[in-house]
């Protein structure tokens, strides 16, 4: 990576710095505080997703200044009484594994479920599954026959009231390094039907339940397959009864069979679907009587597309869900992954937005053709650029000046 020392600005994209999300920015003074104590910046924290859910967009939002920061907090706040997360991937000097060792350390009942199979990263979890052994973190290693690649942590606190959950459900790993060059998306809650289902999974991976069924998340193997070839059979069935169906969906990969042969049937029913898939893609786009009504586009920038988002329009009920699978065999069938329902009307709308600005590339997009070629977007004569990794780093900043 030599190269990558050259002086040649002109050929190399200009620095990114993450954006704090503008609903945490009031936390920034007490960060920079040194009379303020990690708890006292913690209940800060907390009491921002009390106020409601917490949407964040990485690289666009820092991960450091949410994610670090939820679990940093966690392991430093008094009234926290356990942290709980699934990890797949992390870095070598991971500062959420040491901020877990601490929390341990200061009394709290921490559970991680390690992936020892992580490709590349067995021996990096191997260490660290050892170390956080040592500090009293309870680690366990999955359900037999499944590897675990959701990404869920969840936090018990005690307060006035009553004991709180505070949850993160993301779709990428809980690593710093690589959440600065991957797109990955992460929903904080304190909802209570999401605590009582990340504490039912956290039970099944723990082996103290084989939970077969969830209240709000969709769960692979439980639930997931089922529910997703639900949700497009129902755009489907808006389109037979007179209705319209759309569908817009985001992912690494699809390959699963049956998920393809769904979305076929829908398409011939005319439900619109557009797709958005980084990697491999077995459905083939734009064949008369079978998907001319399926868009696929690849979008290839600065950044590696990460992030999973599932809309679906539901005559006008929109239901928009993030998590951690792609439509693969592997994902549905034989890993533990957890996607969440969005409810937040707003992060909705924040959702929506996203994948409008990625639709409208015309610059990063390559459009999957009938054939398997892809061929790469150019903006029409007269016509502006629109780049959308660069929009939404501008739209990231234009968010943080509004506060």
């Amino acid at each position: 990576m030599s190269f990558m020392a050259l002086d040649l600005p002109e050929l190399k994209d200009p620095p990114w710095k993450s954006i704090i999300p503008p609903r945490l920015q009031r936390l920034s003074t007490a960060i920079s505080d040194p009379d303020a104590t990690e708890s006292e910046e913690g209940k800060d924290f907390f009491s921002v997703i009390q106020e409601r859910d917490l949407f964040v967009h990485h690289p666009y939002y820092s991960f450091s200044a949410t994610v670090l920061r939820f679990i940093t907090s966690a392991a430093h706040d008094p009234d926290v009484l356990a942290v709980k997360m699934t990890l797949y991937r992390t870095s070598g000097d991971s500062p959420i594994l040491n901020a877990l060792i601490t929390a341990a350390e200061n009394g709290k009942q921490v559970a991680v479920l390690m992936e020892l199979k992580a490709r590349f990263d067995e021996e990096n979890n191997i260490y660290w599954a050892r170390r956080l052994e040592r500090a009293g973190v309870h680690v366990v290693y999955g359900v037999a026959g499944l590897k675990t690649h959701s990404k869920i942590v969840m936090v018990v606190r005690r307060e006035a009231d009553r004991i709180r959950r505070y949850v993160h459900i993301g779709t990428g790993n809980y690593n710093p390094k690589t959440a600065r060059i991957y797109t990955d998306l992460g929903l904080f809650s304190c909802r209570e039907e999401l605590g009582a289902d990340l504490t039912d999974l956290f039970n099944y991976l723990t082996g103290y339940s084989r939970q077969q069924s969830y209240r709000k998340l969709l769960v692979a193997p439980v639930n997931l397959r089922d529910r997703m070839i639900s949700l497009i059979r129902r755009e489907t069935e808006h389109c037979q009864n007179g209705g319209s169906g759309r569908i817009v969906a985001k992912m690494n990969a699809i390959v699963d069979p049956q998920i393809i042969a769904t979305l076929y049937e829908a398409s011939r029913a005319g439900v619109q679907i557009d797709l958005i898939v980084r990697g491999m893609c077995c459905l083939r786009p734009g064949l008369k009587e079978v998907s001319e009504n399926i868009r696929i586009i690849s979008i290839v920038g600065r950044f590696l597309e990460h992030s999973r988002i599932f809309y679906f329009h539901n005559q006008g009920e929109e239901e928009i869900y993030i998590g951690s699978a792609d439509w693969m065999s592997r994902n549905l069938d034989r890993r533990v992954e957890a996607i969440t329902p969005v409810e937040d009307p707003d992060i909705v709308k924040d959702l929506a937005e996203i994948l409008g600005v990625m639709l409208a590339d015309n610059r990063q997009a390559w459009d999957l053709q009938p054939d398997g070629r892809y061929i790469q977007r150019r903006p029409a004569p007269n016509c502006p650029q629109s780049s959308s990794q660069k929009i939404l780093m501008e739209m990231a900043i234009a968010s943080a000046s509004t506060t």
